[in-house]
């Protein structure tokens, strides 16, 4: 029985998921918006949060993690891009940067759409 385990699997294996993940994670802090699946905005929505919120605090070893979540050493310009354009707007929020707004279903396969921005 599957009782509390909310992770969605996506039907992939562990690193393909949070590869996934990452790339959506990149794209969200490059466009500041995307339209995706709905599960898959809710499943990118805590992940992103918690990078802006690591991201509030301006340490090295925060800018190392938020660099090492969002791909390692090839992607250092979207955690630059989280440390000096987005985290400074939510420096006096506690939390709820991102929205996710619900759309109408895809055509070809009629999954839930949805789209998932910046506050």
């Amino acid at each position: 029985m599957r009782h509390h385990k909310t992770i969605r699997k996506f039907g992939r294996v562990k690193k393909v998921r949070e590869a996934l993940l990452r790339s959506l994670a990149r794209a969200l802090v490059t466009n500041g918006k995307i339209t995706t699946t709905e599960a898959k905005a809710k499943e990118l929505r805590p992940f992103i949060e918690k990078l802006v919120t690591k991201a509030k605090h301006e340490t090295v070893a925060s800018r190392r993690i938020v660099a090492a979540r969002l791909g390692g050493v090839g992607e250092i310009n979207s955690a630059k891009m989280l440390f000096d354009t987005i985290a400074p707007k939510y420096k006096n929020r506690a939390g709820g940067y991102t929205r996710i707004i619900k759309m109408a279903p895809r055509k070809s396969d009629a999954s839930k759409m949805a789209v998932i921005e910046f506050v």
